[in-house]
Parts: structure tokens; C-alpha cells; sequence
């Protein structure tokens, strides 16, 4: 039996980051019910490239049901009420405040369904001087300062994934799990608040730090702010490969074993992970040099037999075709689509992944 049967979501969502959220939940079990407005959630019209839909909405809103509500409405507000009361979880992400003034505040619903779970997620939370501000993905990566490590020296860059939304629901999912862990001990249920600004500043703790100690981080593209030699490398053949050598140890066999040069391995201006970033211009033209020199395929092999940490500089054509993609088939409104497997998979339980709803 999935672990969440019998377990009853309300979700009043839209775009990504509750739909992520939710989608995790009706993927372990959980009857989760979608409230839609008359037009539906604006995320079914980001895109058509999934037989004709939206790939943000097949994507994460899989399995779950469909109900169109009028909320401006006397009638929408009481069926909305009926839905809760019989739920054991509510998850919203429409805009600050906005399920308060439609009679379903956090306070209310918790006292008059004391074993509810109720998860707001917002831009920048319940209080501060940006609670009432719009927020989306990339709004928060630029203010949030994302963008500012991401990209090449140039300029700043998106992150090419809506990485604020996903990780916003991944912490929202996860909180929503240790609730409901602790009303099976305590009877109670709780109010969850999960900020899109708080998770990202969370995600940044490393650079922040950094920045906070002296070292404000610099945009260096493919490389690794923090490691040398961790970068892209190009082959004879013109192939790109990103290497990551992790330790002074694997410093001192990429010398020996793939630069011929041992007694780089000791030399004071690389022999530590500190001296290699200061002197990271010197460090990157060895090993491009030993790079240069081999074909894609040779460069693999020499790198395996020295244990260095390698990656091909992929595109979505080769992940479509990567022998470790893993896919699941879901049905939708124009038919099955094939997309990428939920990452996580536990020993003898073979998932089954419901249809994507037509709206309403």
C-alpha cells in the first residue's frame, strides 16, 4: 500500500511551487484535490510542447483532481469549506493574504479543524516590508542574489531551471511530512509557513558566508569558486569535459597519471587546493594542455585509470538519450506523455503514477 492512501490534500495552487509540493503527495498516495478558477491554473498555458499542454503542468500536476471554484463566490467559498473539512492537509500559494480575506484564514481553520495541516507558501513570508510584493521564480533569484554567482564574468544569470519553485516545494513537501509524523503522535495538526525568499537564502548560506568573511564570491561560470582544477576542458576532437578534483591527493594522480608530470603534485604553487585557486590560471592551463592532446575518448580513459571525477558537458538531446534516465509514462487529457521518473525509489514497491486532470 502507498504510504499517504487514505490521505486527503486540498490544494489551492497554481504555477509550480505548491503543485510541486502536491504532485510528490499524490505520487505516495494522497487524494489531493486541485481547486482551479473558472480559467484554470494560468501554468496550463506556459507552454504546448507535451502533446499540445503545458510541460510545467503535466509535469507536476499528475494524479491529482480537478474542481473549478469561484471563490469571489458565496457558493465557491462554501464548497471550498466543505472540501477542508473533510481534508487532512491544505496547501495554498496564492498571493499574501489573499485566503484571509476569502474567510479562510490560518487562525480560523486551525481552530475549527484542530488536526488540519495548513502550508502557505509566499515570496517573503507572513511579516517584513515585502510580504504584500508578487513573487516568481526568477524574481527571487535576482533578489535573493542567485543570480549574482550564477553566469560567466560578464553578467548575471538565470538558473535554467525554475530552481526557486522546485526548491520551495521540496521543502514545503518535506515539512508537510514531519507534520503529519507529529499530529500521529500528538493528535494535533500545525500552521506551516515556507517563504520562496527564506528557501533560497537558506540554498546561499555557503556564498553568503563566504561574502560575510572576505571572499565575496565571483562569477566564474563553469568553474568551482571554491576548487581548482574544477572546470570545462576541451579535448582535440573539440569535446567538452568538466573535471572535478576534489583533494590534494587526487591532485597528485591526475599529475602523475594524465599530465605525465608528477612533480606538479608537489610543487608549492599547486600542491594544495589553496594554492591551486590562487594560482588557478596557471593550474587550468596545465591541464587544458594535457586535455589538448587527447581525443575525447583517450581523455576518459586517462582520466578513469587516474580516479578523477569527470562529466561530459551535456545538452537535452544527449539527457533524452542518457542510459541513466530513467522515465514514467503518464496519461493526460491528449494522451500519454513520457517525461523523467521521480527521483527516489524504494525496494519492492513498484509506483503508479495517475493521469494529468482536463480542468475541472
Amino acid at each position: 500500500m502507498l504510504p499517504l492512501k487514505g490521505l486527503k490534500v486540498v490544494a489551492v495552487e497554481q504555477a509550480v511551487a505548491a503543485p510541486f509540493c502536491t504532485s510528490r503527495l499524490a505520487d505516495a498516495g494522497a487524494e489531493v484535490v486541485k481547486i482551479e478558477r473558472p480559467e484554470g491554473d494560468f501554468a496550463r498555458g506556459y507552454d504546448a510542447v507535451a502533446a499540445g499542454q503545458s510541460s510545467y503542468f503535466v509535469w507536476l500536476n499528475r494524479g491529482k483532481t480537478s474542481v473549478v471554484l469561484d471563490l469571489a463566490t458565496d457558493k465557491g467559498k462554501a464548497r471550498l469549506e466543505e472540501l477542508i473539512a473533510g481534508a487532512d492537509v491544505l496547501v495554498q500559494n496564492l498571493k499574501h493574504g489573499a485566503m484571509a480575506r476569502l474567510g479562510f484564514a490560518t487562525e480560523r481553520l486551525r481552530t475549527d479543524y484542530p488536526r488540519l495541516i495548513v502550508c502557505a507558501i509566499s515570496g517573503y513570508g507572513e511579516d517584513g516590508p515585502m510580504a504584500d510584493r508578487k513573487a516568481y521564480d526568477l524574481l527571487i533569484q535576482a533578489e535573493s542574489g542567485l543570480c549574482s554567482i550564477t553566469g560567466g564574468p560578464s553578467e548575471p544569470a538565470r538558473v535554467g531551471i525554475s530552481i526557486v519553485d522546485i526548491a520551495t516545494g521540496a521543502t514545503a513537501h518535506a515539512a508537510i511530512l514531519e507534520a503529519l509524523i507529529a499530529r500521529g503522535i500528538t493528535g494535533e495538526g500545525a500552521a506551516i509557513s515556507v517563504s520562496m525568499f527564506d528557501v533560497m537564502a537558506d540554498w546561499l548560506t555557503v556564498p553568503l558566508l563566504n561574502h560575510e568573511g572576505g571572499h565575496s564570491p565571483r562569477r566564474v561560470g563553469m568553474a568551482h569558486p571554491s576548487i581548482a582544477p574544477y572546470g570545462v576542458f576541451e579535448t582535440s576532437d573539440g569535446v567538452q569535459v568538466l573535471i572535478s578534483v576534489q583533494s590534494d591527493r587526487e591532485w597528485r594522480k591526475l599529475c602523475d597519471l594524465f599530465l605525465g608530470q608528477p612533480d606538479l603534485g608537489t610543487d608549492p604553487r599547486f600542491a594544495s587546493n589553496v594554492a591551486r585557486v590562487q594560482n588557478r590560471a596557471e593550474t587550468d592551463a596545465l591541464v587544458a594542455e594535457g586535455f589538448a592532446r587527447r581525443t575525447e575518448a583517450e581523455a576518459t580513459e586517462a582520466l578513469l585509470q587516474a580516479d578523477v571525477a569527470l562529466a561530459a558537458v551535456s545538452d537535452m538531446a544527449r539527457l533524452a538519450a542518457h542510459p541513466h534516465l530513467r522515465r514514467i509514462e503518464v496519461d493526460t487529457p491528449n494522451g500519454p506523455v513520457s517525461y523523467p521518473a521521480p527521483a527516489a525509489r524504494v525496494a519492492g514497491e513498484a509506483r503508479r503514477y495517475g493521469p494529468v486532470p482536463p480542468l475541472g
